[in-house]
């Protein structure tokens, strides 16, 4: 189901964008059925693509023209796409959550997670 248009987001009609990309308008309809692209809607149920369709439909242009790839294969790569972007994510935010808790444990002074504890008054003789 396409979703329904932002106000404050940009858009485009599928007139100018099959204009620009050279492409029929029916293929961008071909490629809205085949879930490749999700562009919003209007009030009156128009097409708008906004920047993000775009870019996906550039992908799509770019598989199919470019590298001969078939619907299908395109809808692999697009799949396989986001979740890597998805899985990239997670692995920003592990490192993020690493960096703070080393940050937290350097910031300590009781250093309660270090490996070798620390004494700060005068050192034992060792025999």
């Amino acid at each position: 189901m396409a979703t329904r248009r932002k106000p404050d987001q940009k858009f485009v009609m599928i007139s100018v964008v099959a204009e620009r990309y050279s492409i029929h308008p029916q293929t961008l309809r071909l490629y809205e059925r085949e879930g490749l692209i999700k562009p919003a809607r209007s009030a009156g149920n128009t097409r708008l693509y906004d920047e993000e369709a775009i870019r996906r439909l550039e992908i799509i242009l770019t598989l199919t023209r470019d590298l001969g790839v078939h619907l299908a294969g395109v809808e692999v790569i697009l799949n396989m796409r986001e979740q890597m972007e998805r899985m990239q994510g997670e692995v920003d935010r592990l490192l993020e959550f690493v960096k703070r808790q080393a940050e937290e444990r350097r910031a300590d002074p009781n250093r309660q997670h270090a490996l070798v504890r620390l004494h700060s008054g005068p050192l034992s003789k060792v025999r």
